[in-house]
């Protein structure tokens, strides 16, 4: 059936990839295949006679024609194996710990046989674990390797001590964050019993413009960042969140020229954050320290906040 298609290795073996991943029908992939070969013969009145058969389909699939030196060729966007496995962890995340094989294919965008493969490599490296359930979780694997990463490593040691000390101080959650594109991380977080409740955890990701940790990070951003979060969607959480982004440039002003932020019923109603900027030994930003309270008496917690933050500069300044 692809007999046409095998004549030219490179479009064979790039449609047999989407016929795998994209489910491209043999008959599409051999239509393709013999306006490909098609030569000096297969002019623009051949291709406009199988335009409504398979253009729509091969551009869903990924594939779409060109037009080159020796007539029309044909471009094909197929996935590597490293972008499948990366495709199957991100299908993972705080709101999907553990899922099954079929849920990882239909999120991963994979048929159910190539993502059976890559899962069971996976898991025999130790990336994935596979519980009694039969669901699939995150492996210590990967936990151990991004305990590696150097930013997280240096600040967490460097911060550890004082955000005890904080957290001993307030009783309230504490937590450590840093820029990772246009949102925030946390790396770290304390929290007690009595503390209110939150929703964040270490690798939680939350946009800059609604978190204190955020609007620290931000304001201390570029100028290009500052316009591209602003000139992006602001998603709203609650009543209080701040999505105008007039509103959003004085409040960073703000906590640029103070030295704090504070995020009052910006994504839950019942808490709200306070940060300040942790910087390194050049005096670049390098984090932001927060601690999460119930609403009302705010600024009662800023100068344990500011102090904490200068704590844990020294620290990471000091440890080079």
């Amino acid at each position: 059936m692809l007999e046409d298609a095998r004549a030219h290795p490179s479009f064979y073996e790039a449609s047999i990839a989407r016929l795998e991943d994209n489910r491209l029908n043999a008959l599409q992939v051999q239509q393709v295949g013999n306006q490909q070969t098609g030569g000096s013969g297969a002019d623009d009145a051949d291709l406009g006679a199988h335009s409504r058969i398979v253009p729509n389909s091969c551009l869903a699939a990924g594939l779409d024609f060109r037009r080159t030196e020796g007539g029309f060729g044909m471009a094909v966007a197929a996935r590597t194996v490293t972008q499948r496995v990366l495709a199957v962890l991100d299908a993972f995340g705080p709101h999907r710990p553990a899922l099954t094989l079929s849920e990882i294919s239909r999120l991963a965008e994979l048929r159910l046989t190539t993502a059976h493969r890559q899962v069971a490599e996976l898991t025999r490296w130790g990336a994935l674990e596979r519980g009694e359930d039969g669901r699939y979780r995150i492996g210590l694997k990967l936990w151990e390797l991004g305990a590696l990463a150097p930013r997280s490593v240096d600040l967490r040691e460097a911060a550890l001590p004082v955000l005890e000390d904080l957290y001993e101080a307030t009783h309230q959650n504490v937590q450590l964050a840093v820029l990772d594109g246009h949102e925030v991380v946390y790396v770290e977080r304390i929290t007690g019993r009595g503390a209110v409740s939150v929703v964040t955890r270490p690798g939680t990701r939350l946009p800059l413009h609604a978190t204190a940790v955020g609007l620290v990070l931000l304001a201390h951003a570029t100028a290009a960042d500052i316009d591209a979060v602003l000139a992006a969607p602001l998603k709203r959480y609650t009543a209080h969140t701040v999505t105008d982004p007039g509103r959003l440039r004085r409040i960073l002003a703000d906590t640029r020229r103070q030295g704090y932020a504070i995020s009052d019923r910006q994504i839950e109603e019942v808490s709200a954050s306070i940060a300040a900027p942790v910087r390194d030994r050049t005096g670049a930003i390098a984090a932001a320290l927060s601690v999460v309270v119930p609403t009302g008496r705010l600024r009662h917690y800023v100068p344990a906040v500011l102090t904490a933050a200068r704590g844990v500069s020294r620290r990471l300044s000091a440890a080079g």
